[in-house]
């Protein structure tokens, strides 16, 4: 108890609120004095103590539950093929055959009510990125992936799929809507307990987190994970990394400078040397890469966007060409605007005129936007990047156009935060990803880091 008395008071100094040691002496006394049975009583003792001001109340509302939570969250348990009668019994089991192995296994977990174990809860944190986490406004959004990582949206079909197939094997609607209600509510339960679970997870992390933490962690740390100073640190560090990234790459194009040796050219020029070789002579070579890049700017990959944008602004002296687009449910093409010399404007005039909004990434309109107005920017010495999470609402993907696209350039790299794992229900990544040279993972900014440097390489 008392270390997780000194973790809210380390996640409350972390949150901005002042606690001062006495205050947290007081705050053990207090215990001392009231006790723990009493739930509310134990809360209000900590409030007494450790918040001062009337503004901080809300963050202390926020963090308690998160380190001193009631639990796991109801499930309803039970099996009810406990008092179905045999030919329902017989009914639910030949429909449980027609699902795939791991569909059927969670569909029984849900029907009997089994909450996730910690060690399920801690390998889905690690996979959505949770353990390098501090920030409480993600809480949900953390959870979220994770139920998607447990493919919750293809449960859900599968759960309406199912009752319709035992309604037209027979099974009474009664007993059928009886069967629906118990998944969905165990469905809601699992869903509270992996809410929680996040929701300690972040709290925990934070009051875990070193002051003036260094600029390594925060490039390993997810996007989606950053708050909006940890943002601002990471874009100043984009600049000092573009810059060493420019002169290690013009370096490099500088010792390729000449080219391979051309053993044919060579000897051709030499034969008025009697075959000695006297002038080398080199193939030509290409440099700097000609570059098309499709950034999805919409809510969840802005931020990402963003910084690649960056770093495309500060290695323009690298390439013979960009052509630059964005998208969020339509492509605009943004190159006027890194025509300039000042990137920080070129992109907060892109972000200004793009505004991220409640209306639905649509990819799929986004290429035939761009099969419509910018075909002809792609070519055989052309290197198409797109940078996104390959997520479009159901909407047709239009991989007719993605193919064209695939075979007119030269080679084709997608940039997704998100890990293949993740790659489930409104996301198209395993129809695209085939039609890629490669497929690099930028979670963060290290990831990011390390895809531009081999872009440009290759």
């Amino acid at each position: 108890m008392e270390s997780r008395i000194l973790q809210l008071i380390a996640a409350l100094r972390a949150s901005g609120v002042r606690v001062s040691l006495a205050e947290s002496a007081e705050s053990f006394s207090a215990v001392d004095l009231m006790g723990i049975q009493d739930r509310e009583q134990f809360k209000l003792s900590l409030r007494a103590t450790l918040i001062k001001d009337v503004k901080d109340i809300p963050t202390f509302e926020k963090l308690f539950p998160l380190f001193f939570g009631t639990g796991q969250p109801p499930m309803m348990g039970g099996n009810p093929t406990d008092d179905m009668t045999p030919e329902e019994a017989q009914m639910w089991a030949e429909a449980m055959k027609q699902f795939a192995e791991q569909m059927r296994q969670r569909m029984e977990r849900l029907m009997n009510g089994e909450p996730l174990s910690r060690s399920e809860l801690e390998a889905l944190g690690k996979l959505v990125g949770l353990n390098q986490a501090d920030n409480l406004n993600y809480q949900n959004w953390m959870a979220q992936r994770m139920m998607r990582a447990l493919a919750f949206p293809e449960v859900r079909e599968a759960l309406k799929e199912l009752m319709e197939q035992l309604q037209q094997m027979g099974m009474s609607r009664d007993r059928v809507e009886q069967m629906r209600e118990m998944i969905q509510q165990n469905m809601q339960g699992m869903q509270e307990q992996i809410n929680r679970f996040a929701g300690e997870r972040l709290a925990e992390n934070l009051s875990e987190r070193p002051r003036g933490e260094n600029i390594d962690s925060l490039m390993n740390r997810p996007f989606q994970a950053l708050s909006d100073a940890d943002k601002k640190l990471l874009q100043r560090e984009v600049k000092k990394l573009a810059a060493a990234l420019r002169t290690r790459i013009a370096l490099r194009q500088k010792r390729m400078k000449s080219g391979q040796m051309d053993p044919k050219a060579t000897i051709r020029a030499n034969l008025k040397y009697h075959g000695v070789p006297m002038e080398i002579h080199h193939k030509d070579k290409i440099k700097k890469p000609k570059i098309v890049v499709i950034c999805d700017i919409s809510t969840s990959m802005r931020f990402c966007s963003e910084l690649m944008l960056s770093f495309l602004f500060a290695l323009q002296g690298q390439v013979r060409k960009t052509h630059a687009f964005a998208f969020i449910d339509h492509l605009e093409s943004i190159s006027e605007d890194f025509s300039g010399a000042n990137a920080d404007e070129a992109i907060q005039s892109v972000l200004w005129r793009m505004p991220s909004g409640h209306y639905n990434t649509d990819l799929g309109w986004s290429l035939q936007n761009f099969n419509d107005d910018f075909m002809d920017t792609l070519n055989s010495g052309t290197t198409l990047i797109i940078v996104g999470d390959g997520r479009n609402n159901y909407y047709d993907p239009r991989l007719d156009i993605f193919s064209l696209m695939t075979r007119r350039a030269s080679r084709t790299i997608w940039l997704n935060p998100e890990p293949s794992t993740l790659w489930h229900g409104d996301s198209d990544m395993p129809k695209y990803a085939p039609l890629c040279n490669n497929v690099l993972k930028v979670g963060n900014l290290r990831e990011l880091v390390n895809a531009v440097d081999e872009l440009m390489t290759g």
